[in-house]
């Protein structure tokens, strides 16, 4: 049975943070979401809510405590955790970003090619895993990255490929435009 839901995007994510200083530090000042307003948690009047612009029009909100120490901890991937947060970024940026994250001592994986897209990973100042994902290509008009993901997918089982290869997305781009 095919649900009747239809989620439209993701709406926000929030994160548990420490004290103000903190969260704005790591999400304007390192990875330049733009801190827009502030105010009460509405279910915790003495949490304090921080709501940043991803770029998109979608935020990360995280919730603070002034009494909150920041303590960097590797959080445990238990099922039903977050293993990491991902945010798109232009190929310009994440080299931008990997020399940023190395001079503010963050540190990284480095980029890593993963195919059709190329991340970096470093942990936010509490310990979350973070990736910043850029992909390696743009799709025909018309068409989304999902789009050209899922034909790419298609070829790479086709060839019995571990992933999602360039040559995959370059004929997936291809045949999407020959569809038109």
């Amino acid at each position: 049975m095919t649900s009747l839901m239809q989620v439209q995007g993701i709406h926000h994510i929030t994160l548990n943070g420490a004290n103000k200083e903190t969260s704005i530090n790591f999400w304007q000042n390192i990875l330049g979401m733009r801190f827009i307003f502030e105010q009460p948690n509405l279910d915790d009047l003495n949490t304090n809510h921080l709501y940043f612009d991803c770029g998109d029009g979608t935020t990360v909100t995280v919730f603070t405590n002034e009494k909150h120490i920041p303590e960097k901890s590797i959080l445990d991937n238990k099922y039903g955790s977050v293993h990491h947060i991902a945010f798109w970024v232009s190929q310009s940026t994440i080299r931008i970003a990997e020399k940023n994250l190395n001079e503010n001592g963050f540190s990284n994986t480095g980029i890593k090619d993963r195919g059709f897209m190329d991340s970096i990973y470093f942990r936010e100042p509490l310990g979350l895993l973070v990736e910043l994902a850029s992909y390696k290509f743009e799709p025909p008009v018309g068409f989304t990255h999902a789009n050209v993901l899922e034909k790419a997918h298609q070829l790479r089982l086709e060839r019995k490929a571990v992933n999602i290869q360039d040559e995959d997305v370059a004929y997936a781009i291809r045949k999407l435009k020959n569809s038109k």
